[in-house]
């Protein structure tokens, strides 16, 4: 009773928490768009305007999610949603008709988080600026203040602005024997299940483990020596490789974007 208390309490003034998921109830949202709703939950968490997080972050390992392409229309989606980090960076739109501030018209946002309390079988922890984005113009604050609402989403292919590729972060802490790569701007699916690598001289690629979030890595016997190509495959089984995409010489904590797209 005291866990639910709270939930609802957080919830009211935009506290809804994220972080592992613990039971996962209902069936995983697979990538097939059939373009048919589903009801769900929403809260918000974070500043009323902001990201989420107060760091920008959140547990897909995505940094500034408040800055383009993800501009702040980021959430935490609960386990069939998140799918222990194979879920991030997909999208979905989402809509509300009720309360009265709803405006019913839909808006696209991005699992960058996931969700600890399953309210629902489907449950959106959104960022303050995703959640007021279902609100009829200027309505939002009053929207925010509702606390748990129901809404609907559905599944849609991600699309980013402009000429966005993919882009791959060697990950702090990174050395020649250890290797973990962080995958974002994924168009399409939007989401990743499988990455493999290519050194230098190697004839074969090999694949990384998934480490969390959308983090995936290697431990080797050897030092891992660029250029290194990488190949990605999506949920629905699309696979990209880029041809050198880490240079010789690569750094920890170091982005390196790539020249193609899903």
């Amino acid at each position: 009773m005291l866990v639910a208390v709270a939930v609802v309490l957080a919830s009211l003034v935009g506290g809804a928490w994220c972080g592992p998921p613990k039971v996962p109830p209902g069936k995983n949202i697979s990538a097939t768009c059939d373009g048919k709703w589903l009801d769900a939950k929403a809260t918000w968490y974070g500043k009323p305007t902001g990201a989420g997080p107060d760091d920008n972050g959140g547990a897909c390992g995505f940094k500034e999610v408040n800055k383009a392409p993800f501009n702040g229309m980021g959430a935490c989606g609960n386990a069939p949603i998140f799918k222990d980090g194979f879920g991030c960076g997909s999208c979905y739109e989402i809509k509300c008709d009720k309360p009265a501030e709803c405006s019913g018209e839909p808006v696209v946002v991005y699992i960058t988080d996931m969700n600890y309390e399953p309210i629902a079988a489907y449950h959106f922890d959104l960022a303050g600026t995703a959640f007021g984005a279902m609100a009829k113009k200027g309505e939002e604050e009053k929207l925010r203040k509702a606390g748990i609402i129901d809404m609907q989403f559905r599944r849609v292919k991600c699309k980013y602005p402009g000429d966005t590729k993919i882009a791959f972060h060697v990950e702090k802490g990174c050395n020649p024997n250890y290797f973990a790569l962080l995958v974002k701007f994924v168009a399409g699916d939007g989401d990743i299940v499988g990455v493999e690598i290519k050194e230098k001289g190697a004839d074969e690629f090999k694949p990384l483990k998934h480490s969390w979030g959308a983090i995936w890595r290697i431990d080797a016997p050897k030092p891992i020596e660029g250029p290194i190509s990488v190949r990605l495959t999506t949920e629905g089984g699309a696979k990209l490789t880029q041809d050198d995409a880490i240079p010789a010489g690569w750094k920890p904590d170091t982005l390196y974007p790539s020249k193609l797209q899903f």
